[in-house]
């Protein structure tokens, strides 16, 4: 399995955006599903955004329209572009590898969106 590193999390206003990167020590080339869920004091984690190899992407729908979900497989590294963030996005964002049964998880990332 994969060792995964998030980065980019941090405070921003309403309305801002962040980035996120979650980089894989090995090849994410033939790894089908690669995802961020996030996970928000007193809930269970949830699914964000996920996007398999051909690149199709799936998102929850709380998100659509304001997250968006990339993989670069040469640079081994997924990303997620948070756009119009809301105080409800605040939460510890993780990246998994291969699913999230059996799949790897990055530490996690903290999101804080508060004025």
């Amino acid at each position: 399995q994969v060792q995964l590193v998030e980065s980019g999390g941090g405070l921003v206003q309403p309305g801002g955006s962040l980035r996120l990167s979650c980089a894989a020590s090995g090849t994410i080339y033939s790894i089908n599903t690669m995802g961020w869920y996030r996970q928000a004091p007193g809930k269970q984690r949830e699914l964000v955004a996920v996007i398999s190899s051909s690149g199709s992407t799936n998102y929850a729908d709380s998100v659509k329209d304001r997250f968006t979900i990339s993989r670069d497989n040469a640079k081994n590294t997924v990303y997620l572009q948070m756009n119009s963030l809301k105080p409800e996005d605040t939460a510890v964002y993780y990246c998994n590898a291969g699913g999230p049964t059996s799949g790897s998880w990055g530490q996690g990332t903290q999101v804080t969106v508060s004025s």
